[in-house]
C-alpha cells in the first residue's frame, strides 16, 4: 500500500552539512507541529558511540519521538534496502494518525531510498536488489569476462558500465536471469515513467525539503570548534572504550582494521586509529602526544571535507537534475546563529504551515542550477587508448581528455610515435 495521499501533512525532510543544525530545527519543528522524526543518517542508527555520530543528547531525544536511532550493534550489518523496508510503514504510519513525518540525517542514499522509487518494480515481485544468485558459478568470472557476456545479452545496459564494475555488471545480469528481462529496458520504462536511469518518480507527491545552509568559512571555523568540543565531551574515552570492546578479537588474530563496515564507518575510527593502539603510557610521550595532534588535525580535516561532499550532493541530486522529478527545495541560511529564529524558525514554519494548508508560500523555493556545462550521456563507454583507461559518459570523457595528466601522458606518445592520434572507440 503506498503513502495516504488523502492526508494534508507533508513528508518534510531536513537535509544540510554536519554541524548546520538539523537536529536543533527538527525539534523545533516535531514541537511545534506534533511531528516525529526519522533519523537517516547510517552511523547513529547504531547503539553506542554518542559523541562521535553527533547524536542527539538524551534530552534532545526525549523532546519528540524518534525512529532509527539506537536500533543496531555495532557489528551488525544493514543495507539501504533494510533501511527502506523499516522506514517506509513508519512514514505510512504517521500520516494515518495525522502525524507530521520529519526525515533528519546526512546519509544520502538513505534519504534518495525514501524520496524516490529507485527501481521500477512489480510489488508481488522480487526487487531488483533480490533477484538471486547466477547459475553456473558466473560470479566467479572476471569483470571483463561478465562484461563480455553482458555485451552479448544488453548491450546498452554494457555501454552504460564500466568493465571493472563487477557488482553493477552482475546485476544486470541476474536481472535477465530471473526476471527475463534487461536492465535497460526497465530503465528505459522507469525514464518514461517520469523519472530517470538513477531512479523513478518522487514516491510521495506532498514532500518538500529544508536545506540549511551556511558560508563555508563559517561552516569550517565551526566545525573544527565542534571537534575540540567533542573532545571535551569525552570522543576520546568513547573511541578506547568501544576500540577496546569491540576490537579483542581482530587484535589477537592480528587481522587489519576494516572501517568500510557497520559503526567503525564512523568518522573518528580511522583518524584516531594508530592513536587508539598505543598504550596508557605511551598516549602520555612525546611521540603519543604527536600522534595525537596529527589525529586531531585529520579528524577536523576529513570532517571539513565531509560536509562539503553533503552540500554537493544536495546540490547534484536536487537542484542540478533535469532528468527526474525532484521536490522543492527551499534554502535556509545558518551562517549567523544570532539570527537563527529570524533566518530558520520563522520560514520553516511558514514554508511548513503553506503545505498543511494547502496555500501559497511567499517563500520561493530555490530554483534548479546549471551545474554541468558538458552535456552527459551514460550511453557511450569510451576507451582512451592514450592512457589505457576506460570511461562512462561523454562528460566523463571529456573532463579526461582535457586533464593534465592525460595531456602529459598524449605528448610522451607522440614523441615516442609522432604518428599516433589521440583517439579514443566507444565500446
Amino acid at each position: 500500500m503506498g503513502p495516504n495521499m488523502s492526508t494534508k501533512l507533508p513528508l518534510v525532510v531536513i537535509l544540510g552539512s554536519t554541524g548546520s543544525g538539523k537536529t536543533k530545527l527538527s525539534l523545533e519543528l516535531a514541537t511545534k507541529f506534533g511531528g516525529e522524526i526519522i533519523g537517516a543518517d547510517s552511523m547513529q542508527i547504531y547503539k553506542g558511540l554518542n559523541i562521535a555520530s553527533a547524536k542527539a543528547t538524551n534530552e534532545e531525544l526525549a523532546t519528540a519521538p524518534h525512529h532509527m536511532i539506537n536500533i543496531l550493534e555495532p557489528n551488525e550489518k544493514y543495507t539501504v534496502i533494510e533501511y527502506r523496508n523499516r522506514v517506509l510503514p513508519i512514514i505510512e504510519n504517521l500520516l494515518d494518525r495525522n502525524k507530521l513525518p520529519i526525515i533528519v540525517g546526512g546519509t544520502n542514499y538513505y534519504i534518495e531510498s525514501i524520496l524516490w522509487k529507485i527501481l521500477v518494480q512489480n510489488p508481488e515481485d522480487k526487487s531488483i536488489e533480490e533477484c538471486g544468485v547466477l547459475p553456473n558459478n558466473e560470479h566467479e568470472l572476471s569483470s571483463q569476462e561478465l562484461h563480455e557476456k553482458l555485451k552479448k545479452l544488453d548491450p546498452a545496459m554494457a555501454k552504460r558500465l564500466h568493465p571493472n564494475n563487477k557488482r553493477k555488471i552482475l546485476r544486470s545480469l541476474e536481472v535477465l536471469h530471473h526476471k527475463g528481462i534487461k536492465l535497460s529496458d526497465i530503465l528505459a520504462a522507469q525514464v518514461e515513467a517520469g523519472g530517470s536511469t538513477s531512479g523513478g518518480g518522487l514516491r510521495y507527491d506532498n514532500v518538500f525539503v529544508l536545506w540549511l545552509q551556511c558560508d563555508q568559512q563559517v561552516l569550517d571555523k565551526r566545525l573544527d570548534e565542534r571537534v575540540e568540543k567533542m573532545i571535551d565531551q569525552g570522543l576520546l574515552e568513547e573511541l578506547l572504550n568501544f576500540h577496546k570492546l569491540y576490537n579483542k578479537e581482530r587484535i589477537k588474530d592480528n587481522r587489519e582494521a576494516d572501517y568500510t563496515k557497520g559503526i567503525f564507518q564512523s568518522i573518528g575510527f580511522k583518524e584516531f586509529h594508530s592513536y587508539l593502539l598505543l598504550s596508557e603510557e605511551e598516549r602520555t610521550t612525546k611521540e603519543g602526544q604527536k600522534i595525537y595532534r596529527e589525529s586531531l588535525e585529520r579528524l577536523k580535516l576529513v570532517t571539513r571535507r565531509y560536509a562539503r561532499k553533503q552540500s554537493k550532493w544536495t546540490v547534484n541530486r536536487f537542484l542540478g537534475r533535469k532528468d527526474r522529478q525532484v521536490p522543492p527545495v527551499y534554502g535556509l541560511d545558518t551562517t549567523d546563529i544570532s539570527k537563527w529564529t529570524e533566518n530558520v524558525t520563522l520560514p520553516a514554519h511558514t514554508i511548513l504551515e503553506s503545505y498543511i494548508t494547502n496555500t501559497k508560500c511567499d517563500i520561493q523555493a530555490l530554483p534548479m542550477r546549471d551545474i554541468n556545462s558538458i552535456p552527459n550521456s551514460l550511453d557511450e563507454t569510451y576507451n582512451c587508448k592514450v592512457c589505457k583507461r576506460v570511461f562512462i559518459g561523454e562528460k566523463q570523457w571529456e573532463i579526461h581528455v582535457k586533464s593534465p595528466k592525460h595531456k602529459k601522458v598524449l605528448q610522451k606518445v607522440k614523441k615516442s610515435a609522432p604518428d599516433s592520434k589521440n583517439s579514443a572507440e566507444s565500446v
